[in-house]
């Protein structure tokens, strides 16, 4: 269609010309019909006078070239020689813009340190080995494809089609829901609670390094106990510690200095210091919104991969790695008889890619509208699995070693679950390295990296969701909101710094987070697969993208994704954990208050469908409608509104 004269329309300025460029620059839409593009356009043939298009819309006369003379009639829409022009309708946005990503890999970096965290590095090779090496690989492969990758695909483009948080975006998909929202920030305030000390731990270990003996390789120190043997001593007995395990235990924990989660003692004021510069770190990253994390990620992000790199050619060079790289992948295919390797093969992936935390919402909600999530999907997914495969290599190529040097078994040597496997186990092979401080150094700069990451996204999706909800309140004061979330997070933390914080640690991680995040995403992907409608979301992704998903995609949203979250959540039900740290087996009362603290995140969801019910004006059944009838959102509802005002 021949465009001629083009006019926009703004507000009751008639008249006004504005080219399309300076348009989208302000945040404007063009309509014009009959385009792919969604603009709408209507050609008339107009009088020298003015015509009224709509009440607030009116045009105003120009000036035809030669020969393209108007015939008498000002409403005579039939003459023969009128000359066409086009109308473009423009809506100007009056709300401030959205931020986005200055680039692509500020997005892809921060979604890979996101989903890249010290799980990675110390969960993966640890389950690996327990569930049968390389056979485990299977189950792990057939839980990624059929559960993790489809609910990342998912929250991927739910976050960039609606452009919404983890609160406001279940407007726009189920109202009466919205309460999901709420649940996963008072989940994610939980996580800062504990996993930002684990980071002060690193810090503590880094700062620790700097010295050309390092002190948890001797036995000599204040904090030993008579029972310190270096593993080198032929003395070494089922009595005996190791000065790794002291030094960890006693001096940087000080955990025995405290009978259990009953009486926590006073606060170790060192890592005190250490989680306040982890905080001022995180928060001068993340204060600006994308803008400044989405730079910050470049070092966060990439350098952990540059020290495994250094680490795994090191690993493999030491003598007896061969042995633990072979117990890592031998394969034991009578383990997939079990049900336990396929509840830890699905937990793992599904914690390991971090759906349901609301992170990759929020940081799908600064995309382009047309941007390829679907390929930023399987691109960040993949790189996160083959990164949790090249760990197990770093780290069993130094079991391998450990084993090697004390004339044991690597199934000995690997027995530490969870962070003792870095602070005890390979911090003791570190130490037994040529170079052992720069390996040191290198190492625990890499746990801090790795935590950053996630902290980031994790503290981005609660602050993403809060300024999304309350827009005119907070988002000119971002700076100060997220000062006063920082400060709670540090607050919330200051139990898990006592010298009986690790125990509050492992509490959290194993009743207040795991669970209830997994509730979270099974109601999630029910409500969009079922309330909201996988039609409807289909044609959300084929305007987004340009494509529907395919059958694949549509059947795992529907039937299986559900399926294999509630395989885990029944499981965890039908096997509740033995939770044990050291030598400290946590009493049943402990138990119940870690249920009660998971539950006080779910509560959330209940309670939000009262309130909403009982604030919508109408009857039940009008409430009822409307509790489950979406409001308009995303770019369908800028175009509705658009050619509603033309028309």
């Amino acid at each position: 269609m021949e465009m001629n004269q083009p006019m926009a329309i703004r507000g009751n300025y008639p008249g006004e010309t504005e080219s399309m460029e300076e348009s989208k620059k302000n945040g404007s839409l063009l309509v014009a019909g009959g385009m792919a593009d969604g603009m709408v356009a209507m050609q008339e043939r107009t009088s020298s006078s003015p015509e009224q298009v709509s009440d607030d819309y009116p045009t105003s006369s120009t000036q035809t070239p030669a020969g393209g003379g108007v015939s008498g009639g000002t409403r005579d829409r039939g003459c023969v020689g009128a000359h066409p022009r086009t109308l473009m309708v423009q809506q100007t946005n009056l709300e401030q813009p959205r931020e986005t990503w200055d680039k692509k890999m500020d997005f892809l970096l921060s979604v890979i340190g996101y989903a890249v965290d010290l799980g990675n590095v110390w969960r993966f090779p640890y389950i690996c080995y327990q569930n049968g090496g390389g056979a485990f690989l299977l189950p792990y492969l057939l839980m990624a494809v059929f559960g993790g990758v489809p609910l990342f695909y998912m929250e991927l483009a739910l976050g960039q089609f609606h452009r919404s948080g983890c609160i406001s975006v279940w407007r726009h998909i189920c109202p009466i829901f919205k309460g999901i929202g709420f649940a996963i920030c008072v989940i994610a305030l939980y996580i800062a609670f504990y996993y930002n000390t684990i980071m002060a731990w690193a810090l503590y270990y880094l700062l620790s390094s700097f010295q050309s003996t390092l002190p948890w390789i001797t036995c000599t120190n204040s904090w030993n106990t008579p029972s310190c043997t270096p593993y080198v001593n032929q003395s070494w007995s089922n009595t005996s510690t190791s000065p790794s395990e002291e030094f960890f235990i006693r001096y940087v924990l000080q955990v025995h200095r405290s009978p259990g989660l009953h009486h926590l003692g006073a606060v170790s004021w060192q890592l005190a210091l250490c989680l306040l510069a982890i905080f001022i770190v995180v928060y001068f990253s993340i204060w600006k919104g994308v803008k400044t994390s989405g730079k910050v990620v470049w070092v966060t992000a990439t350098f952990p991969y540059l020290i495994l790199l250094v680490l795994l050619v090191r690993g493999a060079t030491l003598p007896g790695a061969w042995k633990g790289v072979a117990f890592y992948l031998k394969p034991n295919w009578q383990k997939l008889l079990t049900t336990t390797v396929w509840i830890d093969a699905a937990a793992q992936i599904f914690f390991s890619l971090g759906p349901g935390f609301g992170v990759l919402l929020a940081l799908s909600s600064y995309n382009p509208f047309h941007n390829n999530c679907y390929r930023d999907a399987l691109v960040t997914s993949t790189i996160n699995c083959l990164t949790s495969f090249l760990s197990g290599f770093v780290i069993f190529s130094v079991l391998g070693y450990m084993a090697e040097m004390r004339q044991q078994g690597v199934e000995t040597v690997a027995q530490n679950a969870g962070p003792s496997l870095l602070f005890i186990t390979y911090a003791e092979a570190i130490a037994n390295m040529p170079a052992s401080t720069f390996f040191a150094i290198i190492f625990f700069l890499m746990i801090i990296m790795l935590g950053l990451d996630s902290t980031f996204a994790g503290l981005e999706g609660v602050i993403t969701a809060i300024l999304d909800e309350f827009p005119h309140v907070l988002v000119k004061r971002r700076e100060w909101f997220v000062l006063g979330l920082v400060c709670v997070c540090y607050l919330g933390s200051l139990s898990t710094l006592a010298y009986g914080g690790a125990y509050v640690v492992k509490l959290f991680e194993e009743y207040a987070t795991g669970p209830a995040v997994i509730t979270v995403v099974l109601l999630e992907v029910i409500v969009v697969s079922w309330f909201y409608g996988m039609p409807r979301f289909c044609s959300d992704l084929h305007m987004m993208l340009g494509f529907s998903p395919g059958r694949f995609w549509r059947v795992c949203w529907v039937f299986i994704c559900p399926t294999f979250l509630m395989f885990i959540i029944g499981s965890f039900l039908a096997f509740p954990p033995e939770v044990k740290l050291f030598n400290y087996l946590y009493p049943p009362w402990t138990t119940a208050i870690g249920y009660c603290i998971g539950v006080s995140s779910l509560i959330c969801v209940p309670a939000y469908m009262v309130y909403y019910l009982l604030s919508t004006p109408g009857t039940l059944k009008q409430r009822l409608l409307k509790s489950i009838t979406p409001e308009p959102g995303g770019e369908r509802a800028q175009r509705s509104t658009i050619i509603a005002n033309a028309v």
